[in-house]
């Protein structure tokens, strides 16, 4: 079964716009079609700036979240050469719960390793119309 880690920004997305590409993955693993993952770290990240931006949407996020395996990152699990610091406890928290993808929207940062799994460690690093595209 494939298992999915979603990005901040991923979870930002479907919880702001509930009838687009990112709620439909979503809702698809809730229906079992394949598991659910983040991180604490980037659902910290999602709640900040779905706060500041959109807060009505925060009861969509977290009536989501019990379909999701919560899981934290370690720092000393290894991440991409060159990752943005800020970027790398997302990857270490796909790395570490044995994520087969790593969804997120973030090209600036993540762009270079975007469907090289051969240079993350296994993991498919795509956008969501990536990963949808690719079914």
């Amino acid at each position: 079964m494939m298992r999915l880690f979603f990005d901040a920004n991923v979870l930002f997305t479907a919880a702001h716009n509930p009838h687009g590409k990112a709620a439909l993955v979503i809702e698809l693993g809730i229906k079992g079609h394949w598991q659910l993952l983040t991180s604490t770290y980037a659902v910290a990240e999602a709640r900040r700036n779905l706060t500041a931006k959109f807060p009505a949407a925060l009861t969509w996020l977290e009536t989501c979240l019990p379909s999701f395996a919560v899981v934290s990152h370690h720092t000393n699990t290894p991440f991409p050469t060159g990752l943005a610091e800020k970027d790398r406890p997302i990857f270490q928290g796909s790395l570490g719960c044995g994520a087969s993808h790593l969804l997120t929207g973030d090209l600036k940062d993540f762009g270079p390793w975007m469907n090289r799994p051969e240079e993350t460690r296994g993991i498919l690093i795509q956008t969501v119309a990536q990963f949808l595209e690719s079914l």
